[in-house]
């Protein structure tokens, strides 16, 4: 009788041992299978250009009302203006499907401490955005026979955000910032015209600038030459 429980728990000790050689094999298995994943490469280098930021002869708030009116001029809405701060957005429709909203924002400091000369940082941030639609079918729900699906149904659009991206275009800038540059010569010019009020209606009015004329537009009268005396004049 003892032999014969030997036995048994012997049997049983070795029938364990194989299901846990087994299932360590298996285990072993999965961990093989299982493939890494690919890491991510590397999306910032910090280079040192100027793609982003550009040097202005102007205060801080005249760089961002050349800014303003720069995305005004192409059609943007400001969304955010004070004199440090302009953001503008845009939406496109590349397709009956597809949505791109443009958002960009551009942040002006002073460079010099008479805040003459003014560092300008533009970031361009795109959106891109997917329409999905959704088919959702009627249901009645019956005591007896429980739920019925009826042949009714209706579909649902939304528009899903699938991607952003900011812009790393060197021409893109450029061109931004050059047409900033075009509205801060007009400004410059606009600040050159004086408003002078009227002392017999009280209205103001402003008038041209004041032209500074150069040494080589300045006309002289002729002034006809002296004449040599015939003889010499007496002591």
């Amino acid at each position: 009788m003892l032999r014969m429980e030997k036995l048994t728990l012997e049997k049983t000790a070795a029938y364990g041992a194989r299901l846990g050689v087994a299932a360590l094999c298996a285990l072993l298995a999965a961990c093989n299978s299982i493939v890494p994943s690919k890491p991510l490469a590397q999306q910032e280098q910090f280079a040192s250009n100027d793609t982003y930021s550009r040097m202005f002869d102007a205060t801080p708030a005249q760089t961002c009302e050349a800014a303003r009116r720069a995305l005004l001029s192409q059609g943007y809405l400001i969304t955010t203006n004070n004199a440090e701060l302009v953001q503008g957005s845009k939406s496109f429709q590349p397709d009956s499907d597809i949505h791109v909203q443009m958002e960009i924002r551009v942040v002006c400091t002073a460079e010099t401490r008479d805040g003459k000369v003014t560092l300008g940082f533009v970031t361009a941030l795109q959106d891109r955005y997917a329409l999905k639609k959704s088919n959702n079918s009627a249901s009645l729900g019956v005591g007896a026979l429980g739920s019925v699906s009826l042949p009714f149904s209706s579909s649902s659009d939304a528009m899903i955000k699938v991607g952003s991206e900011t812009i790393t275009s060197d021409p893109f800038y450029d061109r931004f910032f050059a047409l900033v540059q075009r509205y801060l010569v007009i400004s410059a010019e606009e600040a050159e015209v004086v408003p002078v009020t009227s002392p017999a209606t009280g209205t103001t009015a402003p008038i041209a600038p004041i032209v500074k004329p150069s040494a080589a537009s300045i006309s002289l009268p002729s002034v006809p030459p002296l004449a040599a005396p015939s003889a010499p004049l007496a002591p």
